[in-house]
């Protein structure tokens, strides 16, 4: 009975530090999740994998966009488009994080669901 509580807690934290940043994902899968595969932890692990993925392609893109966009017009406000998406992205995950902290599987909005068609293995 010991081994299935110890398994439980195990998918819980490794849902939990997966939420902070890529090397934080890279623990939980690596070190937590990988020989101790938990239902939750793969639900979370899929989910915050396509988050971080989602958060770098937007903001190299964005930045990149935004960057020309500012050199060519000297709009200096469009930056605030960059400030939104972020915003966006942050509301997301802490939507995902508080999830993970009460052991849910609940997915995110916008990204969850396809998170786990697109990462069925993890």
């Amino acid at each position: 009975m010991e081994n299935n509580v110890t398994t439980a807690d195990n998918g819980k934290t490794a849902s939990i530090i997966s939420y902070f940043t890529i090397i934080g994902w890279l623990i939980a899968y690596f070190a937590m999740h990988k020989d101790n595969r938990t239902e939750l932890g793969s639900y979370q692990l899929r989910q915050t994998l396509l988050l971080n993925i989602a958060a770098i392609v937007l903001g190299w893109g964005l930045g990149f966009v935004l960057g020309i966009l500012i050199t060519t017009t000297g709009i200096f406000s469009l930056v605030s488009i960059s400030y939104l998406v972020q915003l966006g992205i942050f509301i997301i995950w802490l939507i995902g994080l508080i999830g993970a902290i009460n052991g849910q599987k609940k997915p995110m909005p916008i990204i969850g669901e396809k998170a786990q068609t697109m990462f069925a293995s993890i």
